[in-house]
């Protein structure tokens, strides 16, 4: 059945909504870790986008909007199950991201990311963050969303966005530099394993 023998609200959200499920179906991906979890957060996420279609606002980022429904049914999905995790102090994160620096230049790591294609290797140590910090890294550094915008989507502050964004890059940059290690692109890093 082709779009102008739909009825106009149906048509509406196949052409906003329907546009945007490949980029809903990976963000569902990497929330959830498990092709078969993802394709029922994503069923799920339509599901209630559909039935709540009247409150989707024309003109709005339909994308974001949908985000926000995946991302709010997941952590349903997680609270059912018990399974929320706590954040670290903030205040110690600096701290934490000059340590992973400094270990990265002794080692001889400061350039390696730029030389070859890490693709694989990104995703699958991203996948390895929890799922708090994941969420704000995928929005914003793979999806391509603001501060704000991901602070919509998650519903939680931007400064919250911000620290938790900060801390998952750096939860990142310590999976990738154990990567680059372990594949023997680095010098043993000092005072581990010497």
């Amino acid at each position: 059945m082709d779009a102008e023998h739909i009825e106009p609200g149906l048509a509406a959200f196949h052409r906003a909504a329907m546009a945007q499920l490949e980029d809903v179906a990976r963000f569902a991906r990497w929330l959830t870790k498990d092709p078969a979890d993802a394709d029922d957060l994503v069923q799920e996420t339509y599901l209630r986008a559909f039935r709540g279609w009247r409150s989707f606002q024309a003109g709005t980022d339909c994308r974001a909007w949908l985000f926000t429904i995946c991302r709010n049914a997941h952590v349903g999905h997680r609270r059912r199950e018990g399974r929320i995790e706590a954040t670290d102090a903030p205040e110690l994160e600096a701290l934490a991201a000059a340590e992973v620096y400094r270990d990265a230049r002794s080692s001889g790591l400061d350039g390696v990311f730029g030389r070859f294609d890490l693709h694989d290797a990104v995703r699958r140590e991203l996948e390895g963050i929890p799922g708090s910090y994941r969420e704000v890294v995928v929005l914003v550094d793979i999806e391509d969303q603001t501060y704000d915008e991901a602070a919509r989507i998650l519903s939680v502050p931007v400064g919250t966005v911000r620290s938790r964004l900060f801390r998952g890059r750096r939860l990142l940059q310590e999976r990738l530099l154990a990567y680059a290690h372990d594949a023997g692109f680095a010098r043993t890093i000092p005072g581990k394993g010497e």
